[in-house]
């Protein structure tokens, strides 16, 4: 594999670019984007910004490419872009509509291509024909994706006036405040290209020197994996905005993510080349073995629910090619051995490791005290050759939770608040380590921190973290068998030194936080319960997912249930209430507890482990517009789990809504009552 690379002609992408076409202005108002694709040119004031139309700001890449169109993993994405963009009710954009409007330059506002780390997205706008995205700020992943595929990015607005004149533009333009290798990386059109270059020495890697300094948990974790000047692994410091390749001890990818690299890896490596170290990838099938009872028939019609069946075989081929992992559908029933993310933290994952994962929630295991991160496809079958990443040291924010929390309030109402702040709501926290601290997170048990780190994702965050301490020590003997000692030698020096350089600390006090819901539309939409002003009364509650199907939200689900059971109350007559569990052990954490036959007596549905609802792939996905959804899952952007409007809450609260038949705070052993 090594010498095919080696011989391979690799060249830089010439130093001028000319974009000859039109641009594409995002905007929230669906007749300006509907004049557009019917060939209108709108006006652009890139000198007075306040005489143009409002940009649609948080496009997320559920809008770009709505899940069940990333079942395509080849040209054809080109008819998909924006198909779920909405702008105020509408979805002005149909399919094939931005291919054929001859567009090159997408421009939206603020914090574009949050959420998934699906490139799907990118590479659908790529193939419509967008050479350039111009946004005020763009979401991690996201613009890491861009670059990877060799897609444009820019957050300079005077490119507007450039690209309309079709001038000739610096591809500097383009590179200016990169680092180094990001430089190049775009220069070379692509990651793949890049590290081919790479491979034929003839790029250059700036060496990490950084002297000696104090610095935080993750920082440790990521000095103790960057790769020298040497080619050895280590360095004595690192600093934020310092650049380089990790090396990864574990990669994995799921059957969203595994064949577009499978196809990548195949068509630019080779079909008989085999990946580096399979030992150390990892496969799963957990977000559509429940698809086909929620897939609409206009979607059969057109073959999606065939394309998704070609997911799993293509990674199934793939894996046993390759002598690779695959945790898959279960044999006995319908359902998956579990969500990559449970898997990976019950079964894997290690104090002080670097892991990458094809999905945004990968920093999931940051509960354990690794710095874990998503990846896009051009990363993941890089990965596959290199066995690194391409990393560039984050800046890190200390969120500590001080004092002792309510009764009824969980980590998922602590990150709730933590999303509504406006620190995180205008985007200062983008690409930034979230390190969570303080009492209140101390007490919280692994499962629960996993909640905060998983939806750093929301947050736009690089990753989330929490230094390890008895809690992970206690995590690692008791639910992985791992002897004391051993354990307590993983976590040796992983903690942040006390005067560690933050870019932001936030403070706040767990006696302040009461239950909080999101509202429909977005994660950051956060308030109080106690703050809806007239009784929400809701049709569907979902407790499952990554983020809360794990054991101590099952604890939640059960105590809420066994507390109306004996108040001879079940789930309202008008709800239908789906738990699903994140991983086989979980289940079977339930059926020791008894937990099933509080869920069945209660009157909750109980589903194997998937994805499902969350990315509208399986049962408890909303119908209709107006059904209202009460969901423990960490997205509820539009059309993420289907039309409805969804609300987002702590397993406490989700539970206690399904048997008030409204949202409505839960109250330990006390009867359920609004407020």
């Amino acid at each position: 594999m090594i010498n095919s690379l080696l011989e391979r002609k690799i060249e830089k992408r010439p130093d001028r670019v000319r974009l000859q076409g039109r641009i594409l202005f995002l905007t929230g108002d669906p007749d300006l984007v509907k004049r557009q694709l019917a060939g209108e040119d709108l006006p652009w004031d890139t000198k007075n910004p306040a005489n143009n139309p409002k940009l649609r700001d948080d496009i997320s890449t559920d809008e770009i490419t709505p899940a069940h169109y990333c079942f395509y993993f080849d040209e054809t994405l080109g008819e998909i872009p924006y198909l779920g963009l909405k702008c105020g009710s509408a979805t002005p954009i149909g399919r094939g509509d931005v291919k054929r409007g001859g567009f090159v330059c997408a421009v939206s506002g603020k914090r574009r291509g949050k959420g998934s780390s699906r490139e799907q997205s990118p590479y659908a706008e790529m193939c419509a024909g967008i050479q350039v995205v111009i946004a005020e700020n763009i979401e991690r992943i996201y613009k890491q994706n861009c670059q990877n595929l060799g897609l444009l990015t820019s957050t300079d607005f005077s490119l507007i006036d450039k690209i309309r004149r079709g001038e000739e533009i610096a591809l500097s333009e383009f590179t200016a405040g990169e680092d180094e290798i990001t430089r190049q990386v775009i220069e070379y059109g692509g990651l793949f290209p890049f590290n081919v270059a790479r491979m034929q020495k003839k790029v250059f890697l700036p060496p990490i020197k950084t002297a000696r300094r104090p610095m935080t948990v993750a920082e440790k974790i990521f000095a103790r994996h960057m790769i020298n000047d040497k080619g050895e692994v280590g360095v004595e410091s690192v600093k934020p905005g310092d650049t380089g390749f990790a090396k990864a001890d574990l990669r994995f990818s799921h059957e969203y993510v595994t064949p577009m690299a499978a196809i990548f890896f195949e068509r630019y490596v080779g079909k008989e080349a085999k990946v580096n170290e399979a030992s150390s990838i990892i496969f799963f099938r957990d977000h559509l073995t429940f698809l086909d009872e929620v897939i609409s028939e206009e979607k059969k019609k057109i073959g999606l629910l065939d394309l998704a069946t070609q997911l799993k075989l293509k990674q199934q081929d793939f894996a046993a090619k390759q002598g690779i992992k695959l945790h898959g559908e279960l044999k006995d029933r319908k359902g998956s051995e579990g969500i990559c993310h449970s898997i990976v933290l019950e079964s894997y994952a290690l104090p002080g490791q670097l892991n990458i994962g094809s999905d945004s929630h990968t920093p999931h295991v940051g509960a354990i005290g690794c710095v874990a991160f998503g990846i896009g496809t051009t990363d993941v079958f890089n990965s596959w050759i290199t066995k690194d990443v391409r990393v560039k040291v984050p800046e890190s924010v200390k969120i500590v939770i001080r004092g002792k929390k309510h009764e009824n309030v969980t980590a998922k109402d602590f990150i709730l608040k933590i999303l509504s702040l406006d620190y995180v709501r205008s985007g200062k926290a983008l690409a930034k380590v979230m390190e969570y601290a303080g009492e209140a997170i101390e007490e919280l048990s692994v499962d629960e921190r996993a909640t905060m780190t998983n939806m750093a994702a929301e947050i736009g965050g690089f990753t989330g973290i929490v230094a390890p301490d008895k809690k992970a020590v206690d995590f690692l003997v008791e639910r992985r068998g791992m002897d004391r000692s051993k354990a307590e030698s993983m976590i040796q020096g992983l903690y942040s030194d006390p005067d560690a350089d933050y870019a932001h600390v936030i403070e706040l006090d767990a006696a302040d936080i009461t239950p909080m819901v999101a509202t429909p539309g977005d994660p950051g939409n956060g308030k109080y319960v106690r703050e809806l002003n007239t009784p929400v009364p809701v049709e569907i509650a979902y407790g499952g997912t990554c983020t809360a199907g794990k054991n101590e939200d099952m604890d939640m689900y059960a105590a809420v249930l066994a507390d109306a059971l004996k108040r001879g109350k079940r789930v309202a007559d008008s709800v239908k209430f789906y738990i699903q569990f994140g991983s086989q052990e979980t289940r079977e954490y339930c059926l020791r507890r008894g937990y099933l036959d509080v869920f069945q007596k209660a009157g909750a549905h109980v589903i194997e482990p998937s994805c499902g609802a969350c990315i509208n792939a399986g049962p408890g996905v909303s119908t209709r517009p107006d059904q209202v959804v009460i969901s423990a899952q960490n997205r509820n952007f539009p059309g993420r789990s289907g039309p409805g409007q969804m609300y987002l809450a702590s397993p406490f609260t989700v539970a206690a809504s399904a048997v008030a038949g409204y949202i409505v705070e839960y109250e330990p052993s006390t009867q359920l009552v609004a407020v």
